[in-house]
C-alpha cells in the first residue's frame, strides 16, 4: 500500500479519484507544527525554531502514523512553496521512524495527468526552502513577540479593548496607508486651466489642445509642474493669433494594444477586486477551492493551476493546447504567428513556477454555469478569459495625430479608433475615447472658431484600495504571493484600517500605532529594509545564501528590535 499526503481534505478527495486502490490519500489540514503560542519558541543559542505539534493536529497525526505503519511508500505532496516544504519536512521527521521510502513530489494542477506525472519525478526535501521558511518564521516571531507587548504597554490606557500587534510586513503596509492619508490631509488644492481651440473643416467641428509654447527659441511644455494659471491664461489670450494657426505635422498610422500576461497572485487579486469587487482574502479562498477540485457532474476536477505564484510562465503543453483552441474554436485570424512568451518582472521567480491558468482551456466557463457556485464561476471566467486573451493577436487602432501652431503656441490632437478587437473580444481593455479629426495636410491653414479655457482643479492622491495597496507592496518588493491577502486582512482585523466604499482608511488607532513605530522603531516600517529582507529570504530559498542563520542574525541586528542574542 502507498500513502499520499496533501494539505487539504478537498484536494485529497479530488486526488483519490485519480489514483488506484493501492493508494490511500490523507490530508494534514495545513501545518502540523508551528512555534508555541505562549512562549518565544526560539533557541537563542542556535537560532533554531522550537516547532511543536499544533494542538488541533494531534488526532490527524496519530491517524497518519497509524496508516503509515502499513505503507511501503509515502508520497509527501504538500504545496510547492516554503510553507508546503516545511509541512513535508515535519511529516518526514515524524514518519521516517516507521517508513524508510519517503518521497517528496510536487505539482501545479490537481488533474489526473498532473498527479500521475508528479509520481514519476519524486525528489528529496528541499532544505533551502525549509531554511527560508525557518528564517522567515523566526524573524516574524521576534518582531511580533517583542514589539506587540511594547505596543500594548504604551497604548493600553487609550485603547483598552484593542488587539495590538506589530508585524515585519503588516507594519510597513500600515505606514503606506497612513502616509497616503497624511498626503491627502496636507494637500493644497490649486486651480489651473486647460486651453483648447475649436476648429472647423468643411463644416465638421474638432478641437486641439494647447500643449506648449515657444520662449526665446525653445519649446516649453505645459505639465503638472508648469500649469497654466490666471496670469499665463491672460498672456495666451493676448498673444494667440488665430489667423496664423497652421498644421506643423499630420500623421496617420496603426497602433497596437498588446494583451496582458496571464495572472499571477498579485494581478489576480487586483483584477478580482476591480472587476468583481472581491477582497483579496475572498479571491484566494475561491481560487484555492478551484485549484483543489470541485464536483463537476459527479467527478472532482481541479479547475485552475496553483494560485500562489509570482510567475507568468506558461508550460509548453498549455501553450500548445491554447493555440489549438484559438485556431479551431475561435478562428485562425485571432492567432498570432508565434506563441507569446511572457517574462516575469520578478528577479526571484523560480523557473518551475507557472502562471495561474485553467487546467484545461477547452473547459469553457459556460460549461460550468450552474454547476459551481456563482462567485467561483465568475472568478474562473476571469482567469479563463485573461489566459485565453494572453495568447491572442494585438488589438489594432487606427490613429490620426496633428500638431498645429500659430508660431508661438503649439496645439495637439489625436484620434484613436478601434479597427480590430482580437484579444479584446474576450478580455476588454481600456481604449482612448475616439474623437473626430479631419484629414489635414502639412502647412494647411486651420480655421479657428474659438479659444476656450477650461478651469480645472488639482486632485489629492487617491486612497489605497486593497488592489492598489497590493500593487504598491509588490512594486516596493514587500511581501510575497502567499502573504498579500493576509497583510490586508490583518490590518482590517486589528482595526488599524477600515474600508470606506473600496478605499482603505486608517483609523485613529492605526495612526497611533504607525506614529509609535515611526518615532521609536523606525526600522520596522522602513520600506527599503523590508524589501531587502524579502530578497534575503528569496536568496536562502534559491540556495544563493547558504548560511541562513548568519543571514537571520544580520536581519535581526538591522531591524533593531530590543532583542538580545
Amino acid at each position: 500500500m502507498k500513502l499520499f499526503i496533501v494539505e487539504s481534505p478537498a484536494k485529497a478527495r479530488t486526488i483519490k479519484s485519480y489514483l488506484g486502490k493501492e493508494y490511500i490519500v490523507l490530508a494534514t489540514k495545513g501545518h502540523i507544527k508551528d512555534l508555541p503560542q505562549k512562549e518565544m519558541g526560539i533557541d537563542i543559542k542556535t537560532l533554531e525554531p522550537k516547532y511543536v505539534i499544533l494542538p488541533g493536529r494531534r488526532k490527524v497525526i496519530s491517524y497518519i502514523i497509524k496508516v503509515a505503519k502499513n505503507s511501503e511508500t509515502i508520497f509527501l505532496a504538500s504545496d510547492k512553496d516554503r510553507e508546503g516544504e516545511i509541512i513535508s519536512f515535519h511529516l518526514k521527521e515524524i514518519l521516517s521512524r516507521y517508513v524508510k521510502d519517503i518521497k517528496r513530489i510536487e505539482f501545479t494542477e490537481v488533474t489526473k495527468n498532473g498527479i500521475l506525472n508528479s509520481l514519476k519525478t519524486p525528489r528529496d526535501i528541499n532544505m533551502s526552502l525549509v531554511n527560508a521558511q525557518k528564517t522567515r518564521r523566526v524573524l516574524d516571531r521576534i518582531v511580533g513577540y517583542v514589539l506587540s507587548p511594547i505596543l500594548y504597554r504604551n497604548l493600553k490606557n487609550e485603547y483598552k479593548d484593542a488587539s495590538l500587534s506589530a508585524g515585519r510586513v503588516q507594519s510597513p503596509a500600515l505606514r503606506l496607508i497612513c502616509e497616503r492619508e497624511l498626503d491627502i490631509k496636507n494637500f493644497k488644492q490649486t486651480h489651473y486651466y486647460e486651453v483648447i481651440i475649436h476648429c472647423d473643416k468643411d463644416g465638421k467641428k474638432y478641437y486641439l489642445k494647447l500643449i506648449s509654447e515657444k520662449v526665446n527659441g525653445r519649446e516649453i511644455k505645459f505639465s503638472p509642474t508648469n500649469r497654466i494659471d490666471e496670469g499665463k491664461l491672460k498672456e495666451i489670450k493676448e498673444n494667440f493669433n488665430r489667423d496664423r494657426v497652421e498644421v506643423v505635422s499630420f500623421k496617420r498610422y496603426d497602433d497596437y494594444i498588446k494583451p496582458l500576461p496571464p495572472f499571477k497572485t498579485s494581478t489576480l487579486q487586483q483584477d478580482a477586486s476591480a472587476k468583481l469587487s472581491f477582497s483579496p482574502s475572498k479571491t484566494m479562498k475561491i481560487a484555492q477551492e478551484l485549484y483543489e477540485g470541485m464536483n463537476i457532474d459527479g467527478e472532482f476536477v481541479g479547475l485552475i493551476t496553483y494560485m500562489r505564484t509570482d510567475s507568468v510562465r506558461i508550460s509548453d503543453y498549455a501553450l500548445k493546447r491554447t493555440r489549438e483552441f484559438i485556431r479551431d474554436r475561435i478562428g485562425p485570424e485571432y492567432l498570432p504567428p508565434t506563441p507569446r512568451i511572457y517574462e516575469s518582472s520578478s528577479p526571484n521567480e523560480q523557473g518551475a513556477h507557472e502562471c495561474i491558468r485553467p487546467t484545461d482551456i477547452y473547459r469553457v466557463p459556460t460549461l460550468l454555469k450552474n454547476k459551481i457556485p456563482e462567485d467561483h464561476y465568475r472568478l474562473y471566467d476571469l482567469i479563463w478569459r485573461r489566459f485565453l486573451a494572453s495568447q491572442m493577436k494585438d488589438a489594432v487602432l487606427s490613429v490620426l495625430e496633428v500638431l498645429a501652431s500659430d508660431g508661438k503656441y503649439y496645439f495637439f490632437g489625436i484620434s484613436k479608433r478601434l479597427v480590430e478587437e482580437h484579444f479584446m473580444k474576450f478580455y476588454p481593455h481600456s481604449v482612448p475615447e475616439d474623437v473626430f479629426l479631419p484629414i489635414l495636410e502639412k502647412g494647411e491653414r486651420i480655421k479657428v472658431l474659438d479659444l476656450e479655457a477650461v478651469k480645472r482643479k488639482t486632485q489629492p492622491p487617491p486612497r489605497y484600495t486593497e488592489a492598489t495597496l497590493i500593487k504598491k507592496l509588490e512594486d516596493e518588493g514587500i511581501g510575497r504571493p502567499s502573504t498579500y491577502a493576509t497583510i490586508v486582512s490583518t490590518l482590517l482585523a486589528r482595526k488599524y484600517v477600515v474600508k470606506e466604499n473600496k478605499s482603505l482608511v486608517p483609523t485613529e488607532l492605526g495612526f497611533k500605532v504607525y506614529e509609535f513605530l515611526k518615532f521609536n522603531y523606525p526600522t520596522v516600517i522602513d520600506l527599503k529594509l523590508t524589501s531587502r529582507m524579502e530578497e534575503t529570504l528569496d536568496k536562502i530559498e534559491n540556495d544563493q545564501e547558504k548560511d541562513w542563520k548568519k543571514a537571520l542574525l544580520d536581519m535581526i541586528r538591522e531591524i533593531k528590535v530590543p532583542f538580545e542574542i
